[in-house]
């Protein structure tokens, strides 16, 4: 237990927790979040062109976060998670208006 507190009290976690190294991941994942509560919903809502800007944004940035210095592994699980789900709403989309409108 105190190597936890002492951990959470260097200077340099209170650094990384005050740094957008930090914050910018963690406000990034009510992307991925609300991407994986809406799986549950009706795929005629789900927009193409969104999920498909979202599948590219999320690529690109899994490869700035692995690419940057010091690398953002934070950064990085968001968008893989994201990648996912936005690939699932994709199948969603794709299924619903393409693969079962012969039906």
């Amino acid at each position: 237990m105190n190597r936890v507190k002492k951990l959470l009290s260097s200077k340099e976690t209170r650094d990384y927790l005050m740094s957008t190294h930090f914050w910018g991941p963690i406000a990034n994942w009510g992307i991925p979040i609300a991407a994986i509560a809406d799986i549950q919903r009706d795929p005629k809502y789900i927009s193409g062109k969104m999920t498909f800007a979202l599948c590219l944004y999320s690529a690109m940035f899994m490869r700035f976060a692995l690419r940057v210095e010091p690398r953002n592994l934070l950064l990085f699980a968001c968008h893989f998670v994201n990648e996912g789900a936005q690939m699932t709403q994709g199948f969603r989309f794709i299924k619903y208006h393409y693969v079962n409108k012969d039906k």
